[in-house]
């Protein structure tokens, strides 16, 4: 039996502080495990190694979603951003997300005093190099220093730490992202656990220091005042302090990119791993869509202690003298001067298959993964899944039922499934599109769906959920006052003026909104509404305006619903069931699907598979009347 200098006792260890490992560790000690969270240094807490921002494209929907279930990311960016943005205005509600610049090293400096101040919760610098196991069951975990925290469960958040390497030309350093150390010695650990260890990568632009660029080249783009917040305990919107800038390529930043293809670390054989899709390198970019003549640029403030400003739409792994010729090509950039070059990094990662819908995996009890080492990408992606994957640990620690949140539930549950029961073969992005039930699962609604749930596992504070409870009341006193009828002889000029078609009978403020007109029109012509706030105001509107549209999906929901209700026995052998394709046979087999609606998502297991599934369980399962 091995010595160890120093052991240490704990319920749980979080290896990692990046988004998941931060949200993870709360969630364990808010739920009353003794915790140990490790980082290979305490400056990477919740740093922000890309862009400098918090929200987008569904994004936004999985931090407000994070906050009503109790987690932090949502007021941490609330306390530390620069400016604030709705996306997609001009589009559906579904579709509309929240995005907030961040002052980076403020949000670092937040989160980290979040996590020191949160009880149950011990923070250490050190690497963690071994997972032990006994009989199948989390045990310990071994670091760097040669010492023991004796554990019952883990969670591994290690980002992309993993065996990183930063790639920049031909140049490649065996690092983290913006040159902290990585971790080496746990990906063995990993393989001999039996996980598959795969590889894949991400990069950055180049930060550029403000006082060299002439943002008079550049478009402004202010941040916006009539929105909320992303934290429900966020009582006002937090002040706008600064813009960003969108400026765009040219024909000459192209021809300087096509001229040096050859020293590109993409193109040349240096990088052969699989990136994200939706966020291409410049010279993916120019490469992919050779017909356009430019593309965007967005200058993005890196916070109010310093000069550097992010370039996105500019990630590359060239040569530093070749980003500096495409750099300066850029009108505005002519005399810029860079305070970090841009790099590509790769890191391992795991199969994503290999775990349950829990996140926990599936060889190993009391062991569980969260963020970009499930194969994913982005600081809300990796957030959500370490509330999650740290909730279920507490759950598991407690013998208590584990938090498994379906499709129509959230974007936090789209993202899982899609993780345990698709996985993925890219850096996987959090779409809207992914999503079947968007008009359901707003943005604005999220305290109504998943607030309840964070209460029933312990993670809601009191102040969360009176603040609920008070929202609650004032949205069924909304619904209430929509019944107010007015009549005929004050709807008819009301509602004709600012929508076609002819009123023929008195309407209520509901029928109005049918018809098209805007809800605060109505509170301001009638005095409707005092008590209301803004965003519940907007939920409303849009509960009334689509709600033959939300009825469907309810529907869709509920037919769902019969075949997740069709469980599937761990003990199934898939390999035997006779009518099953082969395909489909290796498929279930490898998954374990706990239901049949999860089963259907299979990517290799047809509607046909599905009938063959019930009709064994009817057969085999079901007792014969």
């Amino acid at each position: 039996m091995q010595d160890y200098i120093l052991k240490s006792v704990y319920d749980a260890v979080v290896i990692g502080a990046g988004h998941a490992g931060c949200e993870a560790a709360l969630a364990l000690a808010r739920t009353g495990q003794k915790t140990a969270l490790m980082t290979i240094n305490l400056d990477n807490i919740a740093f922000m190694a890309c862009n400098p921002s918090i929200g987008g494209t569904a994004k936004g929907h999985l931090v407000r979603e994070l906050d009503a279930l109790g987690g932090e990311m949502g007021v941490n960016i609330d306390k530390t951003m620069l400016q604030i943005k709705m996306l997609n205005r001009g589009k559906g509600v579904a579709v509309q997300s929240l995005r907030a610049q961040a002052d980076k090293n403020l949000y670092h400096r937040e989160m980290k005093k979040t996590l020191e101040n949160t009880d149950n919760l011990d923070i250490i610098q050190c690497e963690a190099t071994d997972i032990l196991t006994e009989d199948g069951r989390v045990t310990g975990v071994v670091t760097n220093y040669n010492s023991l925290y004796e554990c019952k469960t883990v969670v591994i958040a290690t980002g992309v730490y993993l065996n990183s390497d930063i790639i920049i030309g031909d140049y490649k350093q065996n690092c983290g992202p913006s040159g902290f150390l990585n971790a080496t010695k746990l990906t063995e650990c990993l393989i001999k656990l039996g996980f598959k260890v795969r590889r894949f990568k991400t990069g950055t632009p180049a930060r550029i220091d403000k006082r060299t660029i002439d943002f008079s080249k550049f478009s402004i783009q202010p941040g916006e005042t009539d929105v909320y917040p992303f934290s429900y305990l966020t009582p006002t919107l937090p002040e706008n302090k600064e813009p960003c800038y969108l400026g765009y390529t040219n024909l000459k930043t192209h021809e300087i990119i096509l001229k040096n293809l050859d020293r590109s670390p993409l193109y040349n054989g240096i990088i052969t791993t699989t990136g994200p899709r939706y966020c291409p390198s410049i010279e993916t970019k120019v490469v992919r869509f050779e017909d356009k003549e430019r593309h965007q640029i967005f200058l993005e403030p890196e916070g109010l202690d310093t000069n550097e400003v992010y370039v996105q739409g500019m990630s590359s792994s060239m040569p530093i003298d070749v980003q500096e010729q495409m750099y300066r090509s850029i009108e505005g950039f002519e005399n810029c001067k860079f305070m970090r070059y841009a790099y590509a990094i790769e890191y391992d990662c795991i199969d994503s298959l290999d775990l349950l819908p829990t996140l926990e995996y599936k060889n190993v009890k009391g062991l569980f993964t969260a963020g970009q080492i499930n194969g994913t990408s982005g600081y809300e992606e990796a957030a959500v899944q370490g509330l999650v994957a740290g909730l279920n640990a507490s759950m598991y620690l407690q013998g208590k039922k584990p938090l498994i949140l379906g499709r129509n539930q959230g974007y936090t549950g789209v993202l899982i499934d899609d993780l345990v029961t698709k996985g993925t073969n890219e850096p996987y992005r959090m779409m809207t599109s992914r999503a079947e039930y968007r008009l359901i699962l707003r943005q604005d609604n999220t305290d109504e769906r998943l607030t309840p749930i964070g209460r029933e596992f312990g993670l809601v504070s009191d102040e969360r959920w009176e603040n609920y409870l008070i929202r609650r009341k004032l949205h069924a006193e909304i619904k209430k006052e929509l019944q107010t009828v007015v009549a005929y002889k004050d709807a008819k000029p009301f509602v004709e003026e600012r929508t076609p078609g002819e009123v023929l009978s008195p309407l209520s403020y509901a029928d109005m909104i049918r018809r098209g007109v805007k809800i605060k029109d109505i509170k301001e012509r009638f005095n409707a509404f005092s008590y209301a706030p803004y965003d519940l105001l907007e939920t409303a509107e849009t509960d009334v305006r689509y709600e033959g549209y939300i009825k469907k999906e309810l529907n869709a929901i509920e037919k769902a619903q019969k075949l997740k209700n069709k469980e599937l026995p761990k003990e199934i052998d898939y390999l035997s069931i006779d009518g099953l394709r082969l395909e489909a046979r290796q498929k279930l087999d490898e998954i374990r699907p706990l239901n049949l609606d999860q089963a259907q998502r299979i990517s290799g297991v047809s509607p046909a598979d599905i009938a063959v599934l019930m009709v064994y369980l009817k057969t085999k399962y079901e007792p014969r009347s």
